[in-house]
């Protein structure tokens, strides 16, 4: 009997052998295969205005600004979507996204997007204010002519602040492009760092150094209540308004605002990975075929295929032969008597 399976075992060890042998040929004859999978072609647009270096993130124990957190994001977001997914990228600041490329391939393409994205600076920054809404919209057409759904990472600051009579008409069609607005800060106000003429940091703007009103357009509702008002020659009163616009934190509520307006959706930039995920679920699928990698499975069962032969096999063929040897001491006592 246990002769019988010490031969079987021994057949075992050519099968796993030749099993093995084919799974290595099948990995150099059949690499890849063909699979539908839903795809991303994404445009990327980073806010690069002065609010966004205010440091309330931390990356690696050390403080960091919202630009380099947001660029870190948007690296971890290139490297987990789906292959053959697509991204381009996309400046914003003043009132108009700049287009620095448009989609291409994520995989093929990794290594220079992912190096676009950590070459990105505030220094690009052609202009100083941050019309948030003005931009966003303008990078929704931007996509929408790319045919590309949006990442929009932004605090929400608008500089100088809107004015009394609102945001501008958002003259689109909700919902025809899709993606996600990242609204980036703390929820505390913190103070924005200052820079020179050569890129120097020299402090924090104070409250004397930022408009807290907007006074393009009609006066706001009560301005003739103010002090110094005129209304031909001061319709915002004599004084200047003074308020905590030189202090920074996400306008989460205006976001979100936009975000319904345009039919995109918004999430706070809260950690740097799962935005893949968060990102895949709003955007429009987008089948297509897909190369998949048949290597590591054929190596893997290749791999259990040589276990079997040189461990499992020998592991059991000593097992045998120690209840062998058992049995023939246990019967040898019993033939002398």
């Amino acid at each position: 009997m246990i002769a019988a399976v010490i031969a079987r075992l021994r057949d075992a060890r050519f099968l796993s052998l030749a099993f093995a042998g084919a799974m290595l040929g099948a990995a150099f004859l059949f690499p890849r295969a063909e699979a539908v999978r839903n795809r991303a072609d994404l445009l990327l647009t980073l806010d690069i205005t002065g609010s966004m270096n205010t440091r309330d993130y931390t990356l690696d124990g050390a403080p960091a600004s919202r630009i380099e957190y947001a660029k870190r994001a948007l690296r971890r977001l290139v490297a987990d979507l789906p292959c053959p997914s697509r991204a381009g990228l996309a400046i914003f600041t003043e009132r108009e996204p700049f287009l620095l490329f448009e989609p291409i391939d994520v995989c093929t393409n990794f290594a220079a997007i992912d190096a676009a994205i950590g070459a990105l600076d505030w220094r690009m920054a052609w202009e100083g204010d941050s019309r948030i809404s003005a931009g966003f919209f303008r990078a929704v057409e931007m996509a929408r002519r790319i045919d590309a759904d949006l990442v929009f990472v932004t605090d929400g600051q608008e500089a100088p602040p809107l004015p009394a009579y609102g945001a501008p008409v958002f003259e689109g069609k909700r919902g025809e492009v899709l993606g996600l607005i990242l609204g980036a800060g703390g929820y505390e106000p913190a103070p924005i760092p200052k820079f020179d003429d050569r890129g120097r940091e020299i402090g924090f703007y104070g409250a004397d150094e930022v408009p807290h009103e907007s006074r393009f357009g009609l006066a706001p509702p009560g301005a003739e209540q103010r002090e110094g008002y005129n209304p031909r020659n001061a319709p915002f009163g004599g004084a200047m308004t003074i308020g905590t616009e030189h202090l920074s934190s996400v306008r989460e509520p205006y976001l979100r605002q936009l975000a319904e307006t345009t039919g995109l959706a918004y999430a706070h930039l809260e950690k740097p990975d799962g935005l893949a995920a968060a990102l895949l679920a709003v955007a429009h699928p987008r089948p297509s075929l897909a190369p998949v990698d048949l290597r590591p499975a054929f190596a893997a069962a290749a791999l259990a295929g040589f276990a079997i032969l040189y461990l499992v096999i020998p592991l059991a063929e000593i097992l045998l032969m120690r209840r062998r040897r058992s049995r023939l001491a246990t019967a040898l006592p019993r033939r002398l008597t």
